[in-house]
């Protein structure tokens, strides 16, 4: 799989992809993650990418031109399955997005900064629009690393054990049942004896009950 990012701010979006999963994500091949400073893509000494709205109003909004030609530059050399933005107003991000969008062989994320970007950019350039959450952020960058993060580590190969994804919470619309490591007992704690038991029928039960428990208590809006 290959992610292009595009982003005012680049610096924002290199220490997430230089550690831990993601980067030993790239180091096998498995996926490779590319950021594009936008002020590349102006023709001026400014390097400006961003301007006044049209009637007026607070805030700066990124110009569709380096927008368009940093995408054109890149579509130009292979094809992609999605161009994405990144914007509040976007579908909110979840497991099953993510799973879909892990199936794919070239996205292109473009991050919103400002008041966002001109919509003729929504309207002619992007595919799909994500949000991470019901808040907003200074930028789109966080949130790109954020999708990338949910993405990659689910390609094969990325995690020791692949099946260990297949149990993540949301994975079934079930929160993730508690887990236990040792000691077996800590200060008067004990693990629950089924996990020590040896019966992985039981166990496997134990799980389903304890993860349905905990979404009814938690988040019963995933059972709807």
């Amino acid at each position: 799989m290959r992610i292009d990012i595009i982003t005012v701010l680049p610096e924002l979006l290199r220490s997430p992809f230089e550690a831990s999963i993601l980067k030993r994500a790239q180091d096998k091949g498995l996926v490779s993650v590319h950021i594009h400073n936008l002020r590349d893509f102006t023709d001026d000494s400014y390097k400006q990418v961003d301007d006044y709205q049209f009637g007026g109003g607070a805030g700066m909004v990124l110009m569709i031109e380096p927008i368009d030609r940093c995408i054109s530059k890149l579509k130009a050399e292979r094809d992609y399955d999605e161009v994405i933005y990144m914007t509040p107003d976007g579908a909110t991000l979840d497991q099953k997005t993510a799973n879909s969008l892990s199936l794919l062989k070239n996205i292109i994320i473009l991050c919103g900064h400002y008041k966002g970007v001109d919509q003729r950019v929504r309207d002619s350039l992007i595919t799909r629009e994500i949000s991470i959450g019901d808040y907003v952020l200074s930028g789109g960058e966080l949130g790109a690393a954020v999708l990338a993060d949910t993405i990659i580590r689910l390609l094969p190969g990325v995690l020791n054990d692949e099946t260990s994804a297949l149990t993540d919470t949301f994975q079934d619309n079930l929160l993730a049942p508690p887990v236990y490591t040792r000691p077996r007992d800590y200060k008067g704690l004990e693990v629950p004896p089924v996990l020590l038991s040896g019966n992985f029928p039981e166990i496997e039960k134990w799980r389903e009950e304890k993860a349905m428990e905990r979404t009814k208590e938690k988040r019963p809006d995933l059972l709807k």
